[in-house]
């Protein structure tokens, strides 16, 4: 039998090899601490002498005692690296626990001291200053080593001598700002020096972050560049409007400068990208809206440890579906779509950003019955979002019957199935096109809102209808449509130049769809405000001016007439239907339409 084996196992094989120069720093600093409270609070002199004994006791217990606790605390699991405020906190919660209980075994020795005849006690103060000593030393020790670390980084990034820095000003003196800073600082190659913040906020003026100083509000972009000879901006403010990101582009492409952005609120909700990836400016900053975050923490009542099925997963909607969803912990996550390549790229796209939740990929066509009684009897989904339908309008005019079946039986079905097994929660996810159709789409989808409805009527469940215009980014939509015609030399086809529609991002209108899912309780339909129409001309010169090229000047832009089935303009709900405002600002609900029997919707739709 090895003798080793009944040797204990803590500290030194309990401490990650990386931290175990940290852990002979504390016990080094715990002496430190110590002997230096004594000598605070007696100063060196016969005092001290008398009270050295009680010293000596008081180490030997501080050695037993706090290398344990910060242990406990995880002060040896961390890579101090990257120790910001948070470990802070934490370290001083570890000293001010192992000073407790270090105050508890002074206590008893005082109580007990017929088992330490040489013990006599000290002044407590001693343990205060203890406390201040060991927050100090030890929150000390663990930042010099993320210094000693940035300096590595720095000089493993050294600087290219042979390029001159380029002057960057920042838009936005936040906590996206100041990340955007220290990520410079800790990446010399990237050539930037950061000269400038521009923000609106007032108590900001004149204030420094990081030696970076905020010289003005936006309005002063343009004299800021010249006065500071600025050569690349970046907006740092995920919660951005469109407008200020519209603005800055404007004055960064009359200078001929290069301007970047982090990405919007919701992108950083969605999972898809981290907060400080910067990227060009794309046509969706310039559509952003002010966000409006609410607490989330309905959605996530509603959706941890739940069984979720989302139909048309491979979809850009129903995929934003799943990536949100995932962040909630669902006990499983169905996703269901009738292309198999789709479907098999969306789980590598979750996979990819680490969502790692359950993933059951199936597909299945909405419009086969007994497949989808099959799909929820093995699954037993308790929220079903479904998000699968023909959505191309021009298409859907030329194949009727396909839209027909798609939107109005597959959706038949997925209902009647979800009643059959109790489902708890279904939101389908609408159009602006079901208000008033002119279209075949808009037709199915409306009979599709009122299947809806008449099942939440007749079972009391919360099921609702979810409605918003078009989204930006998704397939078939008109700006990768733009983009291809200007890759291929143009010209750009647009219908009629006064052809608009409303306009949402796809994470921002999948944020706002689990908000009114979760507000949910029988038979509702929210509409989610879309701003102002943009009209469809403007979008195509921003495409156009974003590519670097000019509108009717490099790239013609052409008008093909409104197609069949198309609207000018669309609308969110009936002139003279009423709505009343929610618990979230951009979400409506509209009063109570008229609701066909289960009856007579059978009767028309069979």
């Amino acid at each position: 039998m090895n003798w080793r084996e009944f040797l204990p196992k803590f500290p030194l094989t309990a401490v990650p090899k990386r931290n175990r120069l940290l852990l002979a720093g504390d016990i080094f600093l715990v002496v430190v601490a110590v002997l230096g409270s004594f000598v605070l609070r007696l100063e060196l002199g016969p005092l001290f002498g008398y009270y050295f004994p009680q010293a000596i006791w008081m180490t030997l217990l501080s050695l037993i005692i706090k290398p344990v606790v910060y242990y406990f605390f995880g002060l040896y699991r961390r890579l101090w690296a990257y120790a910001s405020t948070r470990e802070l906190v934490l370290i001083i919660s570890a000293v001010s626990a192992a000073t407790v209980v270090l105050s508890i075994a002074v206590t008893l020795m005082t109580y007990i001291q017929s088992l330490f005849p040489e013990y006599i006690g000290f002044p407590r103060s001693v343990l205060v200053i203890d406390w201040l000593l060991s927050i100090l030393l030890a929150g000390g020790l663990r930042f010099a080593s993320r210094m000693v670390a940035e300096s590595r980084s720095t000089a493993a990034n050294g600087i290219d001598h042979k390029i001159t820095p380029r002057r960057l000003l920042i838009v936005g003196a936040g906590d996206a700002g100041a990340l955007v800073i220290r990520e410079i600082q800790k990446n010399p190659q990237l050539n930037l020096t950061p000269i400038c913040f521009l923000d609106d906020n007032p108590s900001k003026q004149k204030s420094q972050i990081h030696d970076v100083q905020v010289v003005g509000e936006l309005d002063a972009l343009d004299s800021t560049i010249v006065a500071q000879q600025i050569e690349e901006v970046i907006i740092a403010i995920p919660t951005a409007p469109g407008k200020v990101v519209r603005y800055v582009a404007d004055v960064c492409r009359e200078r001929r400068i290069p301007f970047r952005t982090m990405p919007g609120v919701y992108e950083l909700i969605g999972g898809k990208v981290s907060v400080n990836r910067l990227r060009e400016v794309n046509i969706n900053d310039l559509l952003r809206r002010a966000s409006a975050m609410t607490d989330d923490r309905r959605v996530g009542s509603i959706l941890a440890g739940r069984r979720v099925l989302v139909t048309g997963a491979g979809g850009s909607i129903g995929l934003e579906i799943c990536r949100q969803i995932s962040r909630w912990g669902p006990s499983a996550l169905m996703m269901l779509g009738h292309g198999e390549n789709s479907i098999y790229e969306a789980v590598l796209d979750l996979k990819d950003n680490q969502l790692n939740q359950p993933l059951h990929p199936v597909i299945a066509d909405i419009r086969d019955r007994d497949r989808m009684t099959a799909v929820f009897e093995d699954f037993r989904p308790q929220i079903v979002f479904h998000a699968a339908a023909h959505k191309h309008v021009p298409l859907m005019e030329l194949n009727a019957e396909e839209a027909i079946t798609n939107n109005v039986l597959g959706t038949r079905n997925v209902v009647e199935i979800a009643m059959t097994f109790g489902v708890e929660h279904l939101v389908m996810i609408s159009t602006d096109k079901a208000i008033r159709p002119t279209s075949v789409m808009g037709a199915t989808k409306r009979i599709a809102e009122l299947l809806v409805l008449d099942a939440a009527h007749r079972t009391g469940h919360a099921y609702s209808v979810v409605r918003f215009g078009n989204v930006l980014g998704s397939r078939g939509s008109v700006v990768p449509l733009f983009q291809r015609q200007i890759a291929q030399g143009g010209p750009v086809t647009v219908t009629h130049p006064d052809m608009e529609r409303y306009f949402m991002t796809i994470p921002e209108a999948v944020h706002l769809v689990l908000q009114a899912g979760a507000m949910s309780k029988q038979g509702e339909v929210f509409v989610l405000k879309m701003g102002h129409q943009v009209k469809i001309q403007d979008l195509a010169e921003d495409v156009i001016r974003l590519s670097g090229l000019e509108p009717n000047k490099d790239i013609e832009i052409v008008y093909t007439g409104v197609r069949p089935g198309e609207k000018l303009s669309e609308e969110l709900w009936d002139r003279w239907v009423s709505f009343s405002p929610t618990e979230h600002p951009e979400i409506v609900l509209l009063a109570d339409e008229d609701i066909l029997s289960g009856n007579a919707l059978q009767d028309a739709i069979v």
